[in-house]
Formats: structure tokens, sequence, C-alpha cells
């Protein structure tokens, strides 16, 4: 579970810059807490057989597993977010792009004197 391929680099000053850096490190942190608990789900039901297991046991193991989907769902939404705030940054850098060359524009215009 990596990034997109298709992230956009923004400004790392930007408030929603520092937005996105914070959710694709939270994202990374769910993302291997979610494997790390299949991991150990696997694990467990490997060295205890289920008839083995007592109620508690299988019950934990279900509460494990019921976490585990938890987890990677929260990651999905995640990585649902980043792709908003990409889209997000992107347009914004372009608005501002935009600005920035009505603003010369402008500036331009009114230095020249008025055509005749």
């Amino acid at each position: 579970m990596s990034k997109p391929s298709n992230v956009v680099p923004a400004p790392v000053s930007t408030p929603l810059a520092r937005a996105l850096d914070q959710n694709e490190t939270v994202q990374e942190t769910v993302e291997q807490s979610a494997d790390e608990l299949l991991l150990i789900n696997t694990v467990l039901k490997q060295e205890i057989p289920g008839h083995i297991q007592t109620d508690a046991v299988a019950q934990a193991l279900q509460q494990g597993e019921e976490l585990e989907s938890k987890i990677q769902e929260t990651a999905d939404n995640l990585a649902q977010v980043n792709l908003a705030l990409e889209h997000e940054i992107a347009e914004r850098v372009e608005l501002e792009r935009e600005l920035a060359d009505t603003k010369a524009a402008l500036a331009e215009a009114q230095c020249q004197p008025p055509a005749q």
C-alpha cells in the first residue's frame, strides 16, 4: 500500500500541504498497523487450531479480524482524503498562478499609455 504515483508536488509552506503531509504519515502508520495485526492474527490462527480454541480465544481472534478491517478501512479513507487534498492543492496552485498572471498583466496595462 504505497502512495499513489500521481502525487502532485506542493509547496510545503501552505497549510494544505502540511495537512497532506501529516495525513500521509498517519496513513502509513495505519497501514503498517493493519499489516502487523494481520500477521499477528495469522500466526495466532496457525498456532492455536480451531478445535483447541476456547470461546475467549476465538472471540479475541474475531475481534482482531474486525479491528483489522476497521484499520484497513481507515487507511482507505485516509487515502481518499489525501487524494482530495492533492486535488485541492493543485487547484489552488493553478489559481494562484492565474492570479499572479492577471496581476502582472494589470500592472503592465497600467504602465502603458492609453492607445489612441
